[in-house]
Order: C-alpha cells, then structure tokens, then sequence
C-alpha cells in the first residue's frame, strides 16, 4: 500500500471513528437535569441508625437563539441594538426522605418532601435605543431631540411545585 493510501485510509476511519463517538455522546447531552445523589450510607453503617435519602437535580442551562434587530420605519438605529438571549433551564430539584421512629411499637414510618425541577425560561436584559430623525427645534435651542435609550428588563417565568409525604415504608 502506497503511503498517500494509508493516510487517507487512516483520515476515513478517524472520521468514522468521531462520528460515531458524537452520536453516542448526543444522550448525554440532550438531558435537562443531572441527578446528585448524597451517598449517606456511610454514615449509617458507622452509627447503626437510620438517615434520611437525600437526592438532588441540577438543570443544564441551554441558550437560545436570540431575537435579531427589528428595523422600525422612522428610526435610524434598529429596534433591539442589544437583543435579550433566551435561556432555558430549570431550578434545582429535591427528594428528601428521613425515618420517624415509632413512639409506641416496633418500626418506623417516613417523611418525604419532593420538589422536582421545575421548567425555567428566561431572557437576559437587553438595549433599545432611538435616534431622532428631527430637524433642529427651536423649541430646544436648536438642537435635535436628545436620543431615547431604554434597558429592556430580564424576564422569568417558571412554576414550582413540591410534595410533602408521611406514611409507613413500605
């Protein structure tokens, strides 16, 4: 075999090779949460007591594409000069679950509170400006009107939830 062969044999497999490893990973990529757990059973096999179940979720923050500039007929500068970028994620989310012994009798029942993650959209602060397109006023001393500039708020929206369980373990 030629060694220009070679080479392009060995950049053909290495392509594959990467693409086939992008399609793996795109999974991994594509989850909105990752599960944190707190591993607690240490402690509970040092002291011989039961301890509470505690997991957690971290949203994965994802930006959007941002709206482009709107150009408005009677404005010399564009609508959004800074426009605000779009970003989904969510808030963090909690399972948490502790024994409660029995005062009277054998066996123990559980309290549990769960607050899943909850969907979070959100937009960053953005810029508007608007240049005159005036002639000089003499109402203003000769002067065009001063331009207008207006910081455009963030934005958030979101709707939490939780649950809060006791019962017997089952």
């Amino acid at each position: 075999m030629k060694p220009t062969t070679r080479g392009t044999l060995a950049a053909v497999l290495t392509g594959v090779a990467a693409a086939l490893g992008a399609a793996a990973e795109a999974p991994a990529v594509a989850a909105e949460t990752v599960p944190v757990p707190v591993p607690l059973n240490g402690v509970e096999n040092a002291l011989n007591v039961q301890v509470p179940k505690i997991a957690g979720e971290l949203p994965v923050p994802m930006p959007g594409a941002p709206e482009g500039p709107r150009y408005v007929e009677g404005r010399l500068i564009p609508e959004h000069a800074l426009p605000q970028l779009p970003v989904t994620g969510g808030l963090p989310g909690a399972d948490v679950r502790t024994p409660l012994p029995h005062i009277l009798g054998h066996g123990f029942d559980h309290l549990g509170v769960g607050a899943p993650a909850a969907d979070l959209r959100t937009l960053t602060p953005g810029l508007s400006t608007d240049t005159p397109l005036t002639v000089p006023s003499a109402d203003n001393l000769g002067l065009p009107r001063l331009p207008q500039a207006a910081v455009l708020p963030p934005l958030l929206k979101t709707t939490p939830g939780a649950n809060l369980e006791m019962g017997s373990r089952a």
